[in-house]
C-alpha cells in the first residue's frame, strides 16, 4: 500500500490546520484503539481527511486492529531510515495511518529526543489533514501525558467496569490538575443497557465536581460523546481484524460509533 501524501507540496487551503484529538484511557483493554480506528472511518465518511497516529509507542497495536503489515513505521522515521512521507499509509475505511510498529520500546520513555520527534511529526502532518486522532497508550505515563498535551481536545474511553472507571477518574484528575484541561470528552464502551453510559458520565461528573474542581480556576466539564453497546459484532470484527463499520455497518455498536463521530466533528 502506498500513500499519495506529498509533504513538500502545499496542502489545499494553505491555512488549514487539522484539529487534533487525543484518544486515551486510564486502563488498557477498554477498546481505545478499536474506537480510534472506527471513529476515524466514520469521520472519513463525512468527507474529512483523517489521520490516525499510533502514539502508543511501547505497545502499539493499531496495525493488528486494521490487519496492516507496514514496511515503514514511525520507528524508521525516528531513526532516520525513511521519511515521514513514506511512513503515512492508507487504511481500510478511507483514512490514513502512521503506525508505530515493533521496535519502539526505546521510545516508551519521555526523553527530550522523543518529545522533539513527536512534536515534529505533528507539526508536519497538521496542514495536510482535517482531523488527526492520536491513539495514545493507556494510563498516565510521561509519554501518554505529553502526547495528550499536543492535542486540541481529549477523548477518554472507559467501560462500566469499576477498575476502568477508577482509572478513568485518575486520568481526568491528572489532566485537570496538572495539565490545565477543563473540558474533556467521554466515550463509554461495552455498555449493557441503553442510558448506562450517560448515567456513568453523571456519576463521574459528580465525583469530579466534589474532589477535583474545588481549588481550580474553572469547573472541569465532562462532555458525553456517546455509549457503545456490548455487541457480538464487535468481537467478530476484532477476530476478523476488520473495521466494525466495514463488516457490520448496521450493527448497534457501529451505529453508535457513527453517532459518536458525528458529535466529535460538531
Amino acid at each position: 500500500m502506498t500513500t499519495l501524501l506529498n509533504l513538500s507540496a502545499p496542502a489545499a487551503g494553505a491555512t488549514r490546520q487539522a484539529r487534533i484529538t487525543a484518544i486515551t484511557s486510564g486502563k488498557g483493554g477498554v477498546g481505545k484503539t478499536f474506537s480510534s480506528a472506527n471513529l476515524a472511518a466514520a469521520l472519513a465518511r463525512q468527507g474529512l481527511r483523517v489521520l490516525v497516529l499510533d502514539a502508543d509507542l511501547g505497545l502499539a497495536n493499531l496495525d493488528v486492529v486494521l490487519n496492516l503489515y507496514p514496511k515503514i513505521t514511525l520507528h524508521d522515521v525516528f531513526t532516520g531510515k525513511h521519511s515521514l512521507e513514506e511512513a503515512v499509509m492508507p487504511a481500510p475505511g478511507g483514512f490514513s495511518v502512521l503506525l508505530a510498529g515493533s521496535g519502539m520500546v526505546e521510545y516508551s520513555r519521555l526523553t527530550p529526543d522523543v518529545r522533539e520527534k513527536l512534536l515534529d511529526v505533528i507539526r508536519q502532518m497538521r496542514p495536510h489533514f482535517d482531523r488527526i486522532l492520536l491513539d495514545t497508550g493507556a494510563g498516565i505515563s510521561d509519554v501518554v501525558l505529553y502526547t495528550v498535551s499536543l492535542a486540541d481536545e481529549v477523548l477518554i474511553v472507559s467501560t462500566p467496569e469499576p477498575t476502568s472507571l477508577t482509572d478513568a477518574y485518575a486520568t481526568i484528575k491528572v489532566l485537570a490538575t496538572s495539565h490545565g484541561r477543563r473540558d474533556l470528552r467521554l466515550l463509554i464502551n461495552q455498555v449493557n443497557r441503553p442510558g448506562e453510559g450517560r448515567t456513568i458520565r453523571g456519576q463521574l461528573q459528580q465525583v469530579v465536581d466534589r474532589y477535583v474542581t474545588p481549588g481550580l480556576d474553572a469547573p472541569v466539564k465532562l462532555e458525553f460523546l456517546g455509549e457503545i453497546p456490548s455487541d457480538p459484532a464487535v468481537r467478530e470484527a476484532v477476530a476478523r481484524r476488520q473495521l466494525l463499520l466495514e463488516c457490520f455497518p448496521g450493527s448497534p455498536a457501529a451505529q453508535a460509533m457513527v453517532a459518536a463521530a458525528t458529535r466529535l466533528s460538531a
